[in-house]
Parts: structure tokens; sequence; C-alpha cells
């Protein structure tokens, strides 16, 4: 485990402590094979839309050091023309960082939840599908760029990129990420993936994008269970996800816990 105290498991376990390992777990380098580097207390995470800047909860800079070090982040990122996406929590230190992120250019995105889900207390249960829809591991190019285009038509996003980013994170370490495929009438309908964290307590539930007429039938709750499914067989304790409105409701009536919030401040050339 990557430092702090490990939660204990079970319906006792105090919020607090939830959120004090995933601070200390959760907020440093990012999976295997998946490029980053640090600068001072921050690290840099190429993404497949855009790249990434976390840090602990305190960056421990305050006044023209903290500027010094946001303008930094952007002076990095528009000399190679990309956008980023500097990842602030609600409990984050100091009070003032929003508004020097703004000042600096930097646009805050709406807001989601970040919630922990204990793997025990989860309803572990089969999978539900609605009828014709069936579930499947996949992992070859071809479907992971299906992944990538289905995610694509959902967000209306250009994220063609995500298809080469989990194609590297399975080919650098397979165990580390299962992606799963909803699938009706041979086409994809829906896909979720598991990042697991070796050394941590955690594994992160990703993606769990539906297509618009998909939705509403269970597909979303039946990736859920197949993913808690997955991290019991490993043994992992907890789920962490960044959910969206639509999905924190279904993650709560599975008890997951909302620990904070996380707004995404956004930087584009």
């Amino acid at each position: 485990m990557n430092g702090g105290q490990a939660p204990t498991s079970g319906r006792t376990t105090d919020t607090r402590d939830l959120l004090a390992a995933y601070d200390a777990q959760l907020r440093g380098a990012p999976p295997r094979a998946v490029t980053h580097a640090p600068d001072g207390p921050l690290t840099r995470i190429a993404g497949p839309l855009r790249a990434l800047v976390t840090a602990p909860r305190d960056v421990g800079l305050r006044g023209g050091e903290l500027d010094e070090l946001i303008a930094r982040q952007r002076d990095f990122f528009a000399a190679r023309g990309e956008a980023v996406e500097w990842r602030l929590r609600r409990h984050d230190l100091p009070a003032d960082l929003p508004d020097r992120l703004r000042a600096s250019g930097f646009t805050p995105d709406p807001p989601t939840e970040v919630l922990i889900g204990s793997v025990e207390e989860a309803a572990l249960r089969r999978p539900v599908l609605p009828g014709g829809v069936t579930l499947r591991q996949v992992g070859t190019d071809a479907d992971l760029h299906a992944v990538a285009a289905l995610q694509s038509a959902v967000w209306g996003l250009d994220l063609s990129g995500l298809g080469d980013d989990l194609i590297a994170r399975i080919g650098a370490a397979p165990r580390d990420t299962v992606v799963l495929a909803a699938e009706a009438g041979g086409q994809m309908v829906s896909a979720a993936w598991l990042a697991f964290r070796p050394g941590t307590q955690f594994a992160t539930l990703l993606g769990g994008s539906t297509l618009a007429e998909w939705r509403g039938k269970g597909i979303y709750r039946a990736l859920v269970d197949a993913r808690v499914a997955l991290a019991a067989d490993r043994g992992t304790p907890y789920l962490h996800v960044d959910a969206s409105p639509d999905s924190a409701p279904v993650l709560r009536r599975l008890g997951f816990r909302t620990i904070t919030t996380m707004t995404p401040y956004v930087w584009t050339p």
C-alpha cells in the first residue's frame, strides 16, 4: 500500500478513513503504462483527450510560488499545443487555489462525485442483462478501437486516442486493465473497464458509457456488477469512481459513498 492508514473493511468504515486512503493511495503516479512525469508536487499525466495534472491534497505552496507553479503547467502545455486538465478536489488546499487557477486561464468544468465502494458491501450478484444483450471481455486492437468509437459517439467528442491508450495499458500490464463490452445484434452498445492499482487497496471503475437508445435497461448496472465480481476475485477491497450525475445514483444504491467532488479546471490552447 502506498502510505496512509488502511481503512477497515465493513459498514463501520468511516467516510473520513476512506477519504484519507484515497488521498494517500490514488493521488500520485497513475497506473502502469500511462505516460507521466513529476513537476514538484504535481504529476503530469498523458490522456486520450487532454493531459491531466493531479496533486496531493495540499500542494504546499502559497501566493506567488503557487502562481508560478500553475503558470508553468499552462506554459508547458501551451508550448506543446495541448489542452490540460488540473483535477481539483473539494477539500484541496490552499482555499484560494480555484481563484488562482482561473486567474491563469483555467476554466472549471462541471464537478463529478468521487465515490468509494466496499467490494464486500456491494450487492454481489450475477450481472443481469436485458434480452438479446451479451457481455464479454475484449482485448484485441479492433475491439479496443471500437470501444473508443463508442465513447466518441456517446459523448460527442473525438476520443479516438482512447483506443491506443487502452492498447498500451493492456500491452504493458495485461492484468491491470480489464475491458468489458455489452453487445446486441453484433453492435457494441456499452463498454466499461476496471483499472487495478497494484500496491493500493483500490481499483477504479472507468467508462460505463451506453448508447442513448440502450439506456435505462440495466446495462450500466450489469457492467458494475461484473466489475465488482472481478475485484472480489482479485481480493481488492475497494472500488473508486469519478461518477457522472447519471451514474452516481446507481452506485449509491450499491453502497458507494460520496467522499468528495472533483472539478476539472481546463486550459485550452
